[in-house]
């Protein structure tokens, strides 16, 4: 049964400033001769559900609050980062923008029941063309 996680995008204030860090990280391991070829999120906590998580399971950021981009992941391995060797959920590179759910700030990552999971955004839900902005502050209005 597939599952997803979830997790608070520290430091991003957007979807761009994330896909600008990744190719940033890309860029530093290629630089230092890493062995990263994906973008990958460390972690702490090892997932126990590894198998459900690979069976098509995604990353769902939380970014100011509100879950608004996805990424697939590909593999669960080891990764040393600045904080020593830890948990890595490689990504695939791919940005999917969802309709954006708030979130509360919660530590570390959590499970997502697929069920539970926003849809991608696209032209059926509509807004696929505001700006994040905007549609941030429709969540926070309540109007999404």
């Amino acid at each position: 049964m597939t599952v997803h996680i979830v997790k608070l995008c520290v430091g991003a204030d957007s979807v761009e400033d994330l896909a600008e860090w990744q190719v940033g990280q890309l860029k530093r391991a290629k630089k230092e001769k890493c062995k990263i070829v994906a973008p990958v999120c460390g972690t702490r906590m090892w997932p126990k559900r590894i198998q459900d998580v690979l069976a098509g399971g995604s990353l769902y950021w939380v970014i100011k609050g509100v879950v608004t981009v996805r990424q697939k992941i590909i593999a669960i391995d080891d990764v040393t980062d600045d904080h020593g060797e830890r948990c890595g959920l490689y990504l695939d590179a791919h940005l999917y923008r969802t309709v954006p759910q708030p979130r509360r700030a919660f530590q570390g990552w959590r499970y997502l029941d697929p069920k539970d999971a926003p849809a991608d955004l696209g032209e059926a839900q509509g807004g696929a063309d505001l700006p994040e902005h905007l549609r941030r502050q429709l969540v926070e209005l309540g109007a999404w």
